[in-house]
């Protein structure tokens, strides 16, 4: 008998092989599956920190599918024309791929699915990365939400399916098309040094991930509620890095939150609520992408922002060397984990965009290029909800102050000892990893003074409200 025609699995962010309905739908058909990851212009635009991440996440997906009989294909170049040659090698008449909600993804597997199809091919695209197909979500007038508490209680009761199982084997083709190499695509290149600083805080692959979750359920989302808030303790799940490459779907996170509370775990619908609120942000992500660039009010387009990136306080805020010790010991958290609490990630936001004047975007960019967790929607979102410029966001008028803050979440001063190593005698390895981790060109060392702020917290929030004097926000 002749062996049926291989069917392409177009892998993206679902580096999974458990609860992936692509991957279920493309062994259903009865032919050999070959895994593949395309480095497109998508990919060459990621920032140092995700895409040395999304390296990780591939090498640790190649040796899980070695483990399962099967490889990963890996190609570079245009996503349609990689496709295509695969097709022409491998004699494959069916592409299978996981979608994807963000403007650029959308315009390319629009094309991707247009032109495969008008050649003869069977292109299907599947749910995966989300709870909930955001055209599938709705108000009562028919329209996307605009308010994240309405769309909460309009999902929350929606039944999810349970995940799906693992495969025991994936059917291999008789002859494997060529495969580049990873290395050779140099991903971690613009990590440099900081790569070996935060690789021991990474936590990759599905087995990972996994384990992270179960860890997670049975240790800390009872206390979740108040611990979530708290920088120096570990009361948050830690899966956003996992989530954002699809080491683990979101529907077993929720299911898994959904035991929880049935079985009366205190802080398991305040997590649940994270998750939805990751929906949110893709919900808007899709129907408004405008979010991802520009003022989604767009009475905050005339705000006297600054957004010059190069500005004297602006490096300082990059370099964790505000003077201010929250925002200073969110950002080199950045730096030594690729990750930030998301405490930390309000306080840095709001003194950026508010205290310092400096328009959002050049926030975003910045943990663009610095987050190993980094996810377009919630980024972007995240930033804009700080600013005052976003879909339900923090009122124009709420201006966090660090100090505060920092006693209020951190009051025996814990995270900030974590981080800062100028002020401590005994500076922690934490601390220490930090001028490790960061570009030489900044040139400075533990033994340097801890800066003086560069404006007093007062001045700052002052400049701030006077600018929003007059408006109509």
């Amino acid at each position: 008998m002749t062996e049926p025609t291989p069917t392409l699995l177009w892998l993206r962010r679902d580096l999974r092989l458990s609860d992936h309905a692509a991957l279920s739908a493309a062994l259903a058909r009865g032919s050999p599956v070959i895994p593949v990851f395309i480095c497109d212009n998508t990919v060459e635009a990621l920032g140092a920190a995700p895409k040395w991440r999304l390296r990780l996440a591939l090498a640790a997906l190649s040796r899980q599918l070695q483990e399962k009989g099967s490889r990963l294909i890996l190609r570079r170049g245009d996503a349609l024309e990689c496709l295509r040659a695969l097709i022409r090698e491998t004699g494959a008449r069916a592409v299978h791929w996981s979608r994807l909600y963000d403007p650029q993804a959308i315009e390319r597997d629009k094309a991707v699915k247009s032109a495969l199809t008008e050649a003869g091919v069977i292109v299907k695209s599947h749910p995966g990365h989300l709870l909930f197909e955001p055209w599938t979500v709705e108000t009562q007038q028919g329209g996307y939400y605009k308010v994240y508490s309405p769309m909460w209680r309009a999902v929350k009761n929606r039944d999810i399916a349970s995940p799906g199982s693992t495969p025991d084997k994936l059917n291999a083709p008789e002859d494997w098309p060529q495969t580049e190499m990873l290395a050779d695509w140099t991903l971690a290149a613009g990590m440099n040094r900081g790569a070996e600083v935060c690789l021991p805080h990474q936590r990759v692959g599905e087995m990972a991930a996994r384990e992270r979750l179960e860890w997670f359920i049975a240790n800390a989302i009872a206390d979740y509620n108040d611990a979530r808030d708290l920088p120096a303790v570990a009361g948050t799940s830690g899966l956003s890095e996992n989530l954002t490459l699809g080491e683990i779907s979101v529907a077993q996170c929720w299911h898994a939150g959904q035991r929880a509370l049935h079985e009366g775990a205190r802080g398991a619908e305040q997590w649940l609520k994270e998750l939805v609120w990751r929906e949110f942000a893709y919900h808007l992500l899709f129907h408004t992408p405008r979010i991802a660039t520009r003022n989604w009010r767009e009475e905050w387009d005339a705000f006297p922002w600054s957004e010059d990136a190069d500005a004297e306080a602006v490096q300082r805020w990059k370099q964790g060397r505000t003077g201010v010790p929250f925002v200073d010991a969110a950002m080199r958290e950045m730096y030594v984990t690729g990750k930030m609490h998301n405490r930390g990630r309000m306080i840095v936001a709001s003194y950026l965009t508010k205290h310092l004047m400096t328009h959002w975007r050049v926030g975003q960019k910045w943990f663009d290029e610095c987050l190993t967790d980094w996810d377009p929607a919630s980024n972007a979102m995240g930033w804009q909800w700080a600013a005052g410029s976003g879909p339900d966001a923090a009122p124009y008028f709420r201006i966090f102050n660090p100090e505060t803050q920092l006693a209020k979440f951190d009051p025996k001063g814990a995270y900030a000892q974590a981080w800062i190593a100028e002020t401590s005698d005994s500076p922690s390895d934490t601390a220490l990893s930090y001028f490790e981790a960061i570009p030489r060109r900044w040139a400075f060392g533990p033994q340097d003074a801890y800066p003086h702020p560069m404006i007093s917290l007062s001045a700052g929030r002052q400049r701030a409200l006077d600018a929003y004097q007059g408006r109509s926000f």
